[in-house]
């Protein structure tokens, strides 16, 4: 089978595209045909060498994918052959990735595609959407009629976290570094935009909470933090999400926070249990079959141009290129 690979980390020229024997599945896994898969930030990390886990080698990158079931190992019970399935927390603790033609992965951490769903949409949502509904509603105990602020309305989790949060009955905020990708976010459901490369962001802040009120949840995606933007702006009791920076030291205003009664909650998605990720995921699918969630896909490219594909995704998540709106797809070569 043709996969994406590398036997030692570093740029994202270390990636080499070629033959891998096609895995077996052990006990408890599937084989799956592989429709498509998509970027995340980790992926990059990881390859880069900045998060460290035992790699095997060679080591097949990749989080997310969505693809049909080919066969079985023994005591699988949730999926046969012929099931269109999707899933996440591939490539990490030990595991084999996901940017290759076939994968096997244990059926605790695979979802079925609801019917009418493209497997492009499944992959793109993956990481993002559990990531995104963990955090909202696992960690942050959100509630119709509260306030959500989420920093970039159309990344890959902030993109989920608008409609999820919408979709749960929050007036939702978000920003955005363009007027056209400020659209896509209105679009997505977004009642507030700010515009922060052009727009004073304390002021429209202040426009804004004095129509909406306190922010009740904030889910920052950024990876370096203004908490003391943040923490003035918040309800009682509110609640911080945060799931990225991990080199970050931001400045704590403690008395601005305690004072509020806040809490901060720290999460990685990877962390949660199979039994959360798949009450997130079957939620998902309920909203995906609504339509009421519909992933953001910002560019695609074939699994040979897997390199090409984490120099826009780093280009994005550390040097804040502004060129990407949603996920980056991959799908096996023609």
């Amino acid at each position: 089978m043709k996969a994406a690979y590398f036997t030692a980390t570093g740029a994202p020229d270390v990636i080499q595209y070629g033959e891998l024997p096609i895995p077996v599945p052990q006990h408890g896994q599937v084989l799956i045909r592989t429709d498509a898969v998509s970027v995340n930030p980790i992926d990059t990390y990881i390859r880069a060498g900045n998060v460290k886990f035992a790699l095997p080698v060679p080591y097949v990158m990749g989080c997310d994918l969505a693809g049909i079931v080919e066969a079985t190992g023994p005591g699988c019970q949730r999926f046969q052959p012929g099931d269109r399935v999707w899933g996440s927390n591939q490539g990490l603790f030990g595991r084999q990735g996901t940017f290759s033609e076939f994968c096997a992965v244990s059926e605790d951490w695979l979802y079925r595609i609801p019917d009418g769903v493209a497997s492009e949409d499944a992959a793109a949502g993956a990481l993002v959407g559990i990531t995104a509904h963990l955090g909202l509603f696992l960690h942050g105990g959100l509630k119709a009629g509260e306030v959500v602020f989420v920093n970039g309305g159309t990344g890959g989790v902030g993109s989920a976290v608008v409609q999820l949060a919408k979709a749960a009955g929050a007036t939702v905020i978000t920003t955005a570094g363009s007027p056209e990708k400020a659209s896509i976010c209105r679009q997505a459901g977004a009642d507030h935009v700010i515009e922060y490369r052009t727009q004073d962001v304390d002021q429209r802040f202040a426009e804004i909470t004095a129509v909406t009120g306190p922010i009740h949840l904030w889910f920052e995606t950024l990876r370096t933090p203004s908490l003391e933007r943040c923490i003035p702006l918040m309800a009682m009791r509110g609640r911080l999400i945060l799931m990225a920076g991990r080199d970050a030291r931001p400045v704590f205003p403690l008395g601005p926070f305690y004072v509020k009664d806040l809490r901060a909650i720290g999460f990685a998605m990877f962390n949660a249990s199979a039994d959360e990720q798949r009450d997130a995921a079957e939620d998902l699918n309920r909203k995906l079959k609504a339509g009421v969630w519909k992933p953001a896909i910002g560019a695609r490219f074939p699994f040979s141009q897997t390199a090409e594909a984490h120099l826009l995704q780093e280009n994005n998540t550390l040097n804040n290129a502004g060129t990407l709106s949603g996920k980056i797809v991959l799908t096996p070569d023609k």
